[in-house]
């Protein structure tokens, strides 16, 4: 406050020698104006410029605080995505196998089935080939036992006599075998 007196001072002291018409400097007031400009600089350093160093140096903590959180967040984010990025192609690789493993089944599975397909084959034709044999044998024995009743009867009313159980089956054997010769 003294400090704004001097200069409200001084500055009518200029202001009445202006009046006069003459420009002077008198020493004191310069001596008292350059004590009240160290006097201001001196309570704006003590009481102003701790407060503003104090803001500015909260200011430059606050940040740099943030910048140090946006590291770690950045930090953070690249561990992440390079976890992320690890994942996926773990999960890609899976798949893989995945899809390997089941190709692998599919064909080993088609592969066992053509092979009972083909084994059922084999057997339903041998069971056919035994079933037509059977069959063929019970034509024939059929048919000797036809022929042998008709050749019996023929050589009965040729010889006219009673063939009997032996000789028709040698005349039966004997028709047969020529029959098939």
């Amino acid at each position: 406050m003294e400090g704004l007196f001097l200069l409200s001072e001084a500055t009518r002291a200029v202001a009445e020698t202006e009046e006069a018409g003459l420009v002077s400097m008198d020493a004191w007031i310069v001596i008292a104006t350059i004590c009240n400009l160290f006097i201001q600089m001196f309570l704006i350093k003590k009481f102003l410029f701790k407060r503003v160093r104090a803001i500015l140096d909260k200011r430059r903590e606050l940040a740099e605080e943030d910048m140090r959180k946006a590291k770690v967040s950045r930090d953070e984010a690249e561990r992440l995505r390079t976890e992320y990025e690890s994942n996926m192609e773990h999960a890609r690789e899976k798949a893989t196998q995945i899809i390997d493993l089941a190709q692998k089944n599919a064909t080993q599975k088609s592969d066992e089935i053509i092979r009972e397909a083909s084994q059922e084959a084999v057997a339903m034709k041998a069971r056919a080939e035994a079933d037509i044999a059977l069959e063929r044998r019970k034509a024939v024995n059929e048919v000797k036992n036809e022929i042998g009743s008709m050749a019996m009867e023929i050589a009965g009313k040729v010889i006219e006599r009673e063939v009997s159980e032996k000789d028709h089956a040698k005349l039966i054997d004997e028709f047969i075998e020529n029959v098939q010769a």
